[in-house]
């Protein structure tokens, strides 16, 4: 609100991954803002027809004129939808410049992907970055009442949380509208796909292996096809720029044995991992070993989920029988995260992860340490 209430500076873009309340948040910003405005959905509209943005621009332009108003905001929502769209708005934007007109803009978009490619080619200067991530514990529990265990189990999706009751509805749901849309639209759009079934399948065998390691090799055998490392590790990265899964590295003072490490598979919200099991909440639940796994993909989806905004990264540290579940990486020195919760018992991984690195702060979260509860519902960053 704040921003948009500012003297005509950047172009807002507003992005984040489906389905966490990007289009709802601006709408309620609109029935609040005092500013004329115009808002715009690219949802139905031919992708190749790029006349369609200066249509639309042209028409906040001219209210903006007819009308006298000293200032107006045009808000364009899924503008990613639209094929070389930022080529599109740098042209409006840069007429407006030209000419002095304060007309505001916001964009909005579901794919990080389209939008900061989009962003770095044609926009560079011209933009303020809003980023919105999965819906947290603490938000999820205020909105819609989830418990701690439902928040681990279900996730962080608001769109989805009206169907926990009756958990087949709740994985369509899942699979239909965030998973489908996420890798055959999003995806599939911004970049040349060649091998669309592996690209499927990883997806889901990674999600399947949320808080597991598994080499590049063995997940291609698993997935029984023609491709080859390299392929597979293009494609885990494109997953993740979406904040589908990613792979971890392993910690490490070299450069090349992080990237050379077996990843560490994580998804970026738990309904991914719990959408593509077959087992029942009840069931999970009482299953310490799976639940364990569970709890520790909710921690990686938490210390994932500002990683890019508070600019720090996630790892994960093993040598030998010795692990860390957890090293969270900054300009100042790293931190170790362990989990505990009845997965397994205590190894001596931060004993010698101490040893060996010296981090700035070792924290036992769950059992004997930091609460479940407190650690998902603060800030990463109070932390680090």
């Amino acid at each position: 609100m704040s921003r948009i209430n500012e003297p005509r500076g950047k172009i807002q873009v507003i992005i984040g991954p489906r389905q966490v309340g990007k289009s709802t948040l601006m709408d309620q910003v609109l029935a609040r803002t005092s500013i004329p405005y115009t808002l715009a959905k690219a949802d139905n509209v031919d992708p190749n027809d790029l006349n369609w943005i200066k249509r639309v621009w042209e028409s906040a332009r001219g209210t903006m004129i007819v009308k006298n108003q000293t200032e107006h905001l045009l808000v364009i929502d899924e503008i990613q939808k639209i094929i070389h769209w930022s080529d599109a708005v740098k042209e409006e934007w840069d007429w407006d410049c030209s000419n002095h007109l304060p007309l505001k803009v916001v964009l909005l978009g579901s794919s990080r992907l389209m939008i900061q490619s989009g962003l770095n080619e044609s926009l560079a200067g011209r933009f303020e970055l809003i980023r919105m991530g999965h819906w947290t514990y603490a938000e999820m529990h205020d909105a819609f009442g989830f418990s701690l265990d439902q928040y681990i189990y279900f996730g962080g999706y608001p769109g989805a949380a009206q169907f926990i009751q009756d958990e087949t509805r709740w994985k369509r749901y899942i699979k239909d509208s965030i998973i489908t849309p996420a890798i055959e639209k999003d995806i599939k759009l911004t970049t040349n796909i060649y091998k669309p079934v592996l690209m499927k399948r990883l997806f889901h065998l990674s999600c399947n292996y949320s808080a597991k390691e598994l080499s590049l090799t063995k997940m291609l055998g698993q997935l029984q096809d023609a491709g080859n490392v390299t392929t597979l590790a293009n494609y885990l990265g494109i997953l993740e720029q979406g904040q589908l899964v990613c792979g971890l590295q392993k910690y490490a003072n070299d450069e090349a044995r992080k990237y050379n490490s077996s990843p560490k598979y994580q998804v970026f919200n738990n309904a991914l991992l719990t959408a593509n099991q077959r087992g029942k909440f009840e069931t999970i639940r009482t299953d310490a070993d799976l639940w364990g796994r569970w709890v520790e993909s909710a921690i990686g989806a938490h210390l994932l989920s500002t990683a890019e905004e508070q600019d720090y990264q996630v790892f994960y540290w093993r040598e030998r029988d010795n692990e860390v579940d957890f090293i969270v990486a900054t300009d100042d020195g790293c931190v170790a995260f362990e989990v505990k919760s009845g997965r397994r018992k205590m190894n001596s991984g931060m004993k010698e992860f101490a040893k060996a690195f010296k981090p700035l702060h070792s924290y036992i979260i769950g059992t004997g340490g930091i609460s479940l509860e407190d650690f998902l519902q603060s800030d990463v960053i109070q932390w680090l």
